[in-house]
């Protein structure tokens, strides 16, 4: 099955007007993580999390009830369902007694599906961990691709990483959705499907350039290299990211609220991770080349 019948497409011709989109999309990113700012959950934030059920009863009525008990921190959204609510707070105060009180206030029964408690220490320690991890698998897919490749392809992809993971994160932030030990397994999941597409376009590269081993290539032979592999690795990398992204939108649709925003991380992340495959690696590589190659050949 092939998308594309021989593409000739010019992406090297493109990547001018991809860095344009790319920086947009990074600057809207930072804008979001730093003045909207992430919506930490409870295991990074510390506190406690209630998962209530209360019938006939709206979301207003529920908020007025938990902050008229002084809980001035509490955020309170449905979860899934009407009748649904996730209440969470950072204030010292039992779980039972805020069912307690939502009973006596509302004169309705309330069922406790879920409780959790996270101190402040354990949830700055999640957050340091989280970074630390992510950091180290960047410093690993680097490490890696340099050994395999050389080191422009290790930095092109790591960079192109950083990207993915800023766009993608920002996209969370815009959105406001909870961030929790999950989101940190979908930025990893991303992260390794991203470079496995990335490894695929370099492959090829690799394999193009190894034709002219020992010759110093001028740089418009290596911008038909480049533009060479992209295209004959387009339809592999478009079906792969469409296969994958069925399964994705299969779950943000059905797999229900505990489950969304780990397809919709991976959702943006497949989009992105895709586009930079295609537009942002080879891109850059092609740019640290071409000055090696100018850089060879002024020499002469």
């Amino acid at each position: 099955m092939r998308f594309f019948e021989n593409p000739n497409i010019d992406f090297m011709g493109l990547r001018r007007k991809a860095y344009i989109l790319s920086w947009a999309l990074i600057i809207i990113s930072l804008a979001s993580i730093f003045f909207k700012g992430i919506n930490w959950g409870v295991d990074f934030s510390g506190g406690t999390l209630l998962q209530v059920h209360v019938e006939g009863t709206d979301i207003a009525t529920v908020r007025k009830v938990v902050l008229d008990m002084g809980l001035k921190s509490a955020t309170v959204q449905n979860f899934g369902e009407p009748s649904e609510f996730l209440i969470r707070y950072k204030e010292n105060v039992d779980a039972g007694d805020v069912v307690k009180t939502l009973k006596e206030k509302l004169g309705k029964d309330v069922r406790l599906d879920r409780t959790e408690k996270v101190g402040p220490t354990i949830g700055r320690e999640l957050k340091e961990q989280s970074i630390i991890i992510v950091v180290v698998a960047l410093l690993l897919m680097l490490l890696y691709i340099w050994i395999r490749f050389d080191l422009y392809f290790g930095l092109g992809a790591v960079l192109a990483l950083f990207h993915d993971s800023i766009i993608t994160l920002g996209m969370y932030s815009l959105a406001g959705l909870e961030f929790t030990t999950t989101t940190v397994a979908a930025l990893l999941t991303i992260i390794g499907y991203s470079i496995n597409d990335t490894i695929v376009v370099s492959d090829r590269v690799r394999e193009y350039l190894a034709s002219f081993e020992g010759m110093k290539l001028l740089p418009e032979k290596l911008y038909e290299i480049f533009n060479k592999a992209i295209n004959s690795t387009l339809s592999r990398t478009v079906i792969t990211s469409f296969t994958t992204l069925i399964v994705v939108i299969a779950l943000m649709f059905f797999g229900g609220p505990v489950l969304f925003g780990f397809a919709f991380t991976l959702f943006v992340g497949i989009i992105v991770g895709t586009y930079s495959s295609i537009f942002v690696v080879s891109a850059l590589v092609y740019e640290l080349k071409t000055r090696q190659s100018r850089k060879a050949h002024a020499k002469k």
